[in-house]
């Protein structure tokens, strides 16, 4: 029974040692890529989303772009419709203390208090989303569209959160973040594929900014 009981203990003190080394990698790998992304004073990123949705037959697939200022925590990300790929869709812009939705179809934007949209998923936050809040661990690389990438899992400390698992890929040359998918608890993924990452755009501050005079008839429904 000694003998038995050694030898659970010494298999249990493997597995730990295993997780712990994982999680180390985990965390080497994505401070590595947070380090690099906040070095940049703004990232353009042309990126796919996709919506695998079992319980409705199908996916759905759009193209986007991202404009980011990580320093500042400013951003705009810009959805095209899925079928008229150059006609703005949505577009959620923040300059860091008020956050702007334009729903373009419903001629209506919505203001929101940034930290009070800091829980919605998107784009712009996939760069540093596992500083708070997400235990993470490394499960190996994967070759993804021909990039070899190390695959890192996010679980959320929270268990109300929509999301109970996001899949993170690093390409292991660029040491940069290449997709990401989230898997929510009705069984639906949302992938964000990231095609293009530009460094050090010029962008104008207008950019993080919604411009209501621009938008004749929408109308403004704050939620603040």
């Amino acid at each position: 029974m000694k003998k038995a009981t050694l030898y659970i203990a010494l298999v249990l003190s493997t597995i730990t040692h295993a997780f712990a080394q994982q999680d180390a990698k985990a965390k080497a790998i994505l401070s590595q890529m947070s380090a690099r992304f906040k070095t940049y004073n703004t990232v353009k990123t042309d990126f796919t989303f996709t919506l695998d949705n079992p319980q409705a037959g199908g996916k759905q697939t759009q193209g986007g772009t991202l404009v980011t200022s990580p320093k500042s925590g400013k951003f705009k990300v810009t959805m095209f419709d899925a079928d008229n790929k150059t006609d703005i869709e949505q577009e959620i812009i923040s300059d860091g203390k008020t956050q702007w939705t334009y729903l373009k179809k419903d001629k209506e934007v919505q203001v929101n208090n940034a930290a009070k949209a800091d829980e919605e998923l998107n784009p712009s936050r996939l760069f540093t989303l596992y500083e708070h809040g997400y235990k993470y661990i490394y499960t190996g690389d994967q070759k993804l569209n021909g990039k070899t990438c190390a695959v890192i899992d996010l679980s959320p400390e929270d268990a109300n959160k929509a999301f109970f698992k996001i899949r993170l890929f690093v390409d292991n040359v660029k040491k940069q973040l290449y997709s990401a998918t989230m898997f929510d608890k009705g069984g639906s993924k949302y992938t964000y594929t990231l095609n293009t990452i530009t460094p050090n755009t010029k962008v104008s501050d207008d950019t993080f900014t919604f411009d209501k005079k621009a938008h004749p008839g929408v109308e403004v429904v704050d939620l603040r």
